[in-house]
Parts: structure tokens; C-alpha cells; sequence
């Protein structure tokens, strides 16, 4: 006979006691390890990564293109709006990938004190396990498609180090969060979308599907750990979740992408930047998790400024 679990307490996990209820904490942990044990992925069996790359098929659902509804991709031929939603995928990849090591030495750090035999600890070091596949599955995807290795620009990936290094508690879950499902939203489109390339589509597809426990995770412990909060813990949350985000959102797609994609890098930049097509579909996207992030006290203040500056507001 299996004996019941335990309730450690919400501040740190004690173990396991026979007969006494799992905590809110425990049990959604406990959910999402049975989903995991049900549906998870291999990519390098999962993801066909020899077929062929067809020429014919968008990089990314074009939509998405940051050009998309500009003059400039009204003037491109066919081919150079297929080269440039690859490489646009590519960067966005590159980002997901860069972005998923730092989330995991978030949740390595995190559990490092904490009871190891807690489902809550068991589960982020699956989610852990789960983040290394998909960085790997997104360097293969980028390799498959001949592209380069984008990734945020040099100062942001410097500082990446000090995140990795520094950011603790509901701060670090909501950043994570936020960035998760900003990558989520898009690859939602790629992964229904039969004019796109199938690696990407495949790609996103077992990212969306394991990422949603990811998602369920990190919300339920961002509300946890923002009960209650001060004023003054509010406003220091705020402002480093919208500065993580704003930095991952203008990283999305790196400005190489243009001129190795043929296309002129100056105007292109411009008419991006102004591109209220693009800004429009990025908020739109984004609005279940504004509204989440607001419910949690994550939205006031200067983050404001900064959220609208990535038209997420």
C-alpha cells in the first residue's frame, strides 16, 4: 500500500508524513509530474531531423515577420520574404535557447536547499530536464536551417550572467514565466500553420505542449510567493520582471537578421520599429499574460513605461 504524502509548509518543504493532506504547492507539483510521465517528448527521436527543408515554406508563420505590413515587405519577392522568416525564426530560437539556460540555473539555485524528496523539487528538476532538450532541440533546429547563432546582443548576454547570478524568489518565476510565454504565443501560430518549415513546426509543437507545465508552475509560485507582499517588495518585483522582459522581448529578433537575409538593414530596422502591424499582434498575443501579472500586483509604476515600450501594453 503507498502511504499519503505530506504537507510541508509553504515556506520550505520538510519531507513527507503518512496520512496528513499535500499542500497547494505539492499538489500541483504532483499533477504536473504525472502529466510529464504521460506526455513527454524526445526531440531527436520526435523531430524528423533529416528531412528536407522545402523552399517554399516560411521560416516562421509570416504574420509574425517583424516586417510583415510594411512597404518594404510589400516589395520583396517571395523568396526574400521566405529567407528572412527563417532567419527571423533562427534569432528567435537563439533567444528561447539562451533564455532556457538561464531559467535553469533559476531553478537549480532555487531548490538547492529545499527538500529533495518534495514532488515541488522533484518537478523543477524535471522541468530542468525538460529545458535541456529544448535547448538542444533549438541549436538543432537553427543548424538545420543553415542559419547563423543569433542571440541577444553582447551587452544583454553579459546581463544575462548577473540575472543568472542574482535574481531570486517571485521575481525570478515571474521573469521566467513571462518570458516563456512570450516565446509561447508565437509558436502557437508556427505549430498550426502548414506554410511553414516542418522542423519549425515540430519544434514549436513539443515546446508549446511541455512548456504549458512549465507555465502552470512558475504562475502558481509566483502568486505564492507575492501573498501578501509589501508595497515596497511590489515595486522591486515590478521593476526587475519588466526589465527581464523588456530585454527578452527586444532581443526576439536580432537586427542581422535583415542583411543576411538580403534585405537593406537600416531601412529595415526603421520600418520594423514602426511597424504597427507587428506591435499590435505582440500585445494582442500578450494580453492573458498581462492580465495574469496585473492580478499579482506585477503591473504599476515605471513597469509600465517599460511594458509599453515592447507594446505588450
Amino acid at each position: 500500500m503507498t502511504a499519503s504524502l505530506t504537507r510541508p509548509s509553504e515556506a520550505e518543504s520538510t519531507g513527507f508524513v503518512p496520512g496528513v493532506p499535500l499542500s497547494d504547492r505539492e499538489e500541483t507539483a504532483q499533477r504536473l509530474l504525472a502529466s510529464s510521465a504521460r506526455k513527454s517528448y524526445d526531440p531527436t527521436v520526435e523531430v524528423d531531423w533529416e528531412a528536407p527543408v522545402p523552399a517554399d515554406k516560411y521560416g516562421m508563420t509570416p504574420e509574425w515577420s517583424t516586417l510583415y505590413g510594411t512597404a518594404l515587405w510589400d516589395e520583396m519577392t517571395e523568396e526574400q520574404r521566405i529567407e528572412l522568416t527563417k532567419h527571423e525564426a533562427a534569432s528567435v530560437s537563439s533567444v528561447g535557447l539562451w533564455f532556457e539556460i538561464l531559467l535553469m540555473q533559476m531553478l537549480l539555485r532555487d531548490v538547492y536547499n529545499r527538500d529533495k524528496h518534495s514532488r515541488h523539487v522533484q518537478f523543477a528538476l524535471t522541468e530542468v530536464a525538460d529545458e535541456c532538450r529544448h535547448s538542444v532541440m533549438f541549436g538543432r533546429a537553427g543548424e538545420r536551417l543553415g542559419m547563423p547563432d543569433y542571440g541577444p546582443a553582447r551587452y544583454i548576454h553579459r546581463l544575462g550572467r548577473l540575472w543568472g547570478g542574482f535574481f531570486r524568489g517571485a521575481n525570478a518565476y515571474a521573469s521566467v514565466m513571462a518570458a516563456e510565454e512570450i516565446l509561447d504565443m508565437m509558436q502557437r501560430d508556427f505549430m498550426r500553420d502548414e506554410r511553414v518549415q516542418p522542423v519549425t513546426r515540430t519544434v514549436s509543437k513539443i515546446h508549446v505542449l511541455e512548456e504549458a507545465r512549465h507555465i502552470r508552475f512558475a504562475r502558481e509560485e509566483v502568486a505564492r510567493r507575492l501573498a501578501g507582499a509589501s508595497r515596497t517588495r511590489l515595486q522591486f518585483e515590478r521593476i526587475n520582471t519588466a526589465v527581464t522582459v523588456y530585454f527578452v522581448v527586444k532581443s526576439m529578433i536580432h537586427p542581422d537578421v535583415y542583411s543576411n537575409a538580403g534585405v537593406d538593414r537600416d531601412r529595415a530596422i526603421a520600418e520594423a520599429r514602426n511597424n504597427t502591424h507587428y506591435h499590435d499582434r505582440v500585445r494582442k498575443s500578450g494580453a492573458k499574460l498581462m492580465t495574469f501579472l496585473d492580478s499579482v500586483g506585477l503591473i504599476g509604476g515605471p513597469s509600465k513605461i517599460l511594458y509599453k515600450k515592447v507594446h505588450l501594453l
